[in-house]
């Protein structure tokens, strides 16, 4: 398949290729592995990225978050670090598709050595969507990718804290997204790499719903207050999603 900048990109027979419905952006997904979910959309709504910001996202997956931001806010430089070889070539492959190798860079690394790799203090901009659950919450999958995903096997939330608190300048912002339960140990991690935490968001299926996932972000060597915005609403009473998430997935 060519892709848009002109060159050849491979997808293969047990690949798909899925409209991310913006900006015309494709991504590259297989079937039977871990593919993105809408946490990693509404993340990349939330986080306050700047144009021209350098950004980093860690644990980028098949790069739906770096494809996503770069659309939606145009940062100068747009980094995906990911860990899974495979995960990280599908991603690579998703950028060249759709021709912004020159603008979206895929590196094949463990996110706990991106500081030695890319530098300390040269990032505005980090975002993850990690593992959700600590090793003693359930037997981690028995498939590889499964288990990266789901399970803090690779890497916690405290290395992800910690590296993005050596990543970023000072008052860059770390943003995330997390399960509600993990919500201290998310707001005690950050604070430990010098992150005060700055805007909070839950998001809830339904009005009369719990939340399900909390966005939030800090900021670097920073005394601002806490802001908790409003809940997000995914489904109105019709079933249908609210307005904000179909103006968030469809622009």
């Amino acid at each position: 398949m060519a892709g848009a900048a002109g060159r050849d990109v491979v997808v293969h027979p047990y690949e798909r290729v899925d409209d991310l419905q913006r900006s015309g952006l494709v991504i590259i997904q297989n079937p039977a592995k871990p593919r993105f979910s809408m946490d990693a959309v509404l993340l990349s709504e939330f986080a306050t990225v700047k144009q021209g910001d350098r950004c980093i996202d860690l644990g980028a997956g098949t790069g739906v978050i770096p494809l996503l931001v770069w659309a939606r806010r145009a940062p100068g430089r747009m980094v995906g670090v990911e860990i899974q070889a495979d995960m990280a070539d599908m991603a690579r492959r998703s950028v060249e598709l759709n021709g912004l190798a020159d603008k979206i860079e895929i590196v094949h690394e463990d996110l706990k050595n991106a500081a030695d790799v890319f530098g300390v203090s040269c990032f505005d901009v980090v975002l993850s969507n990690p593992p959700y659950l600590r090793m003693d919450r359930g037997a981690p999958s028995a498939e590889q990718e499964l288990a990266l995903s789901r399970h803090e096997v690779a890497c916690t939330l405290e290395d992800v804290t910690s590296v993005a608190g050596k990543l970023l300048k000072s008052h860059g912002r770390l943003a995330m997204v997390h399960r509600p339960a993990r919500l201290p140990d998310l707001l005690a991690a950050m604070r430990a790499s010098r992150l005060e935490p700055a805007r909070l968001r839950f998001v809830q299926a339904r009005a009369a719903s719990p939340p399900m996932m909390v966005l939030a972000e800090a900021v670097k060597d920073s005394k601002v207050a806490l802001a908790v915005m409003p809940t997000l609403v995914l489904y109105g009473e019709d079933g249908n999603y609210t307005d904000e998430i179909n103006r968030i997935y469809f622009g």
